[in-house]
């Protein structure tokens, strides 16, 4: 660590997308860091702690040290994340001052700058940062490496080459067996009428009844791939945005959706039907009405201070705005020219200049 820099860390999980943009954010800083990873119990892999400053949902044994001296600054993501970094804060005195990208979670007033992507609406706490996009981008030097490495690989595909992208269930979207068949036959009608050819690319999320039905593109000669959670060189994802012509991207996935549309490459949102209960019908509208600027926005205020709600997310409100800057179109409408990337650089270093402020001497 340099003589008189701050101490920052950077708290990351085990996502992937996550941690990409908390490093973003870090590395457009230009201040050394240290990365904390945190790994969580089983039961909280998958399931949500109640939310509070503690660390009762880590592994401790399998987690990086959490130990004086503590940090002048941490960035991270993530309600479980968010939790840890408001115990390191409690420990610190509140010397600590914390970033938190994306979802504001609750106890919103411990934290000293939130970054909004735009799923989410903004607070009205005077410390949060409307983002144009997710700060999600990949690495040119990785991108430029998979060019070479996927070049002959996707030689013998035929043009226009449509990549389509697939994620997961994530509340309130569903998709399963029947969803992947009707997404089959959906994109198959497309390369029927545009002629070209299909790469359909599978992702940690996908389940597998969705990858099962999937893999039956390969018979009309299509390229698949059934995602491996260990890895490997034949994870075409970096291949596919270097090469492919044209991308369809299931409706749920920020990740992908904004790495592409930051490429400037021509890109539709494929929908994925909503299943949710009447109970979860019923949360989702009471919260949006409890959300800043809505009817009983200053009820949700004081309940948000509390820590007793959280804040909605609505992934639309990311798609309306992919399709406002031209970035991305529906699925079945004409797909967009390809245009210059989306960088949004200006908007990096101004974000960078306000989180260096909050160390500043």
């Amino acid at each position: 660590m340099a003589l008189g820099a701050p101490r920052v860390w950077l708290l990351l999980a085990e996502k992937v997308g996550d941690n990409a943009q908390v490093r973003v954010l870090a590395e457009a800083l230009g201040l050394p860091f240290e990365v904390r990873r945190l790994v969580m119990r089983p039961r909280y892999r998958l399931g949500k702690p109640r939310f509070r400053p503690t660390l009762r949902h880590l592994d401790l044994a399998r987690s990086d040290p959490l130990e004086p001296p503590w940090p002048d600054l941490i960035l991270t993501i993530g309600r479980r994340c968010a939790m840890v970094a408001l115990w390191i804060k409690r420990r610190s005195g509140g010397r600590s001052r914390i970033v938190l990208v994306g979802r504001p979670r609750q106890r919103m007033g411990d934290y000293d700058l939130l970054l909004v992507p735009p799923q989410y609406p903004l607070p009205d706490n005077g410390r949060a940062v409307a983002l144009e996009l997710p700060l999600m981008r990949v690495d040119p030097e990785r991108l430029a490496r998979a060019r070479e490495q996927w070049r002959e690989r996707l030689a013998g595909f035929a043009r226009p080459l449509t990549a389509v992208l697939v994620g997961g269930a994530t509340r309130p979207y569903r998709l399963d067996g029947t969803v992947a068949d009707r997404l089959l036959r959906d994109v198959q009608a497309l390369r029927a009428r545009d002629g070209g050819s299909l790469f359909i690319s599978t992702s940690r999320r996908t389940p597998e009844s969705a990858a099962t039905v999937l893999a039956r593109a390969v018979e009309q000669g299509a390229g698949f791939y059934r995602f491996r959670p260990e890895g490997g060189d034949d994870n075409p994802y970096l291949g596919l945005l270097a090469h492919a012509d044209r991308f369809v991207v299931t409706g749920d996935s920020v990740s992908m959706l904004v790495e592409v549309a930051r490429l400037g490459r021509p890109l539709a949102v494929y929908p994925l039907p909503v299943r949710e209960t009447l109970a979860d019908w019923i949360a989702r509208r009471l919260l949006w009405a409890l959300a800043p600027g809505a009817p009983l926005g200053g009820l949700g205020r004081a309940l948000r201070a509390l820590g007793l709600i959280g804040v909605p997310r609505d992934l639309e409100a990311l798609h309306r705005r992919l399709y406002e800057r031209g970035l991305a179109v529906p699925f079945g409408a004409p797909f967009p020219p390809p245009r210059n990337r989306s960088s949004g650089e200006d908007e990096l270093v101004a974000l960078a200049e306000r989180v260096r402020r909050l160390v500043a001497p």
